[in-house]
């Protein structure tokens, strides 16, 4: 029997907080043939799920570890949307603390920069009513669920807990840069994560990628505008593999 060939690279896409690997259906076809491109779930996504939901950051981060594990060799990258910019950066974290091999790039999506305290918004507290109508201008929670009471009931207790993971997330500083290439993306219209509250990230890594602004809200990547995305994901990833001296300038 042939042995399974090695993907050029994986590249795992983190899902944002209520969602689901549905949103990211149509990413892998925007990249290379020989790229491996991952969406993983986070426990309690949908009906079929009987995995509870978690609501804790250790919890959270142990489960995506453990079931990427045998996947994290060879060359691979994170790219993670809002909560799941937390999860890409903390698990490049815990590789690196670990000696173990990192990702070759970093990629945040519509995330503000880490705050000691955690973020002061605090959506998981709000009334169902509240709650619904915040989503809703959001974007990325399908009308589904926000229109109809029986699928709001079973979808938003996940939703809060994702929604209370990324606003209470703590994490230690940094005693150093971390040694990943990192690129930061938005929409220049979000009201989430606007563009001011990310500028904190360039300073995370020692190789700074440069700062992608989309037109579009918090889920700018949605409709015309996931070409774009996946593209400059794509030409980061490979401005990555290259030595930093002959990288590109790094678009801001």
């Amino acid at each position: 029997m042939l042995k399974a060939l090695e993907p050029r690279l994986r590249l795992f896409v983190f899902h944002h907080s209520g969602g689901s690997h549905l949103m990211y259906r149509d990413w892998p076809a925007c990249f290379p043939a020989d790229w491996d491109v991952y969406v993983p779930d986070a426990p309690g996504r949908g009906p079929r799920d009987e995995r509870a939901a978690v609501s804790d950051t250790g919890a959270l981060l142990d489960h995506f570890e453990h079931e990427l594990d045998d996947r994290l060799r060879g060359r691979f990258a994170f790219f993670g949307h809002s909560m799941g910019g937390l999860v890409a950066y903390e698990l490049t974290r815990r590789l690196l603390a670990a000696g173990r091999t990192p990702p070759v790039w970093l990629g945040v999506s519509a995330r503000s920069t880490l705050h000691p305290d955690g973020d002061p918004t605090r959506r998981h507290l709000l009334s169902d009513a509240d709650l619904r109508a915040e989503l809703t201008a959001m974007g990325g929670t399908s009308s589904s669920v926000m229109d109809h009471d029986e699928l709001w009931e079973l979808f938003s207790p996940t939703i809060r807990a994702d929604l209370r993971i990324s606003e209470t997330w703590r994490t230690p500083p940094l005693t150093a840069p971390l040694p990943v290439p990192l690129s930061l993306f938005g929409g220049a219209q979000d009201h989430v994560a606007p563009p001011q509250r990310m500028a904190g990230w360039a300073g995370v890594s020692e190789r700074f990628l440069g700062h992608h602004l989309f037109e579009g809200g918090h889920f700018y990547f949605q409709g015309s505008g996931l070409a774009e995305v996946t593209q400059r994901i794509h030409d980061d990833v490979s401005r990555a593999l290259l030595p930093a001296e002959e990288s590109p300038q790094a678009v801001r």
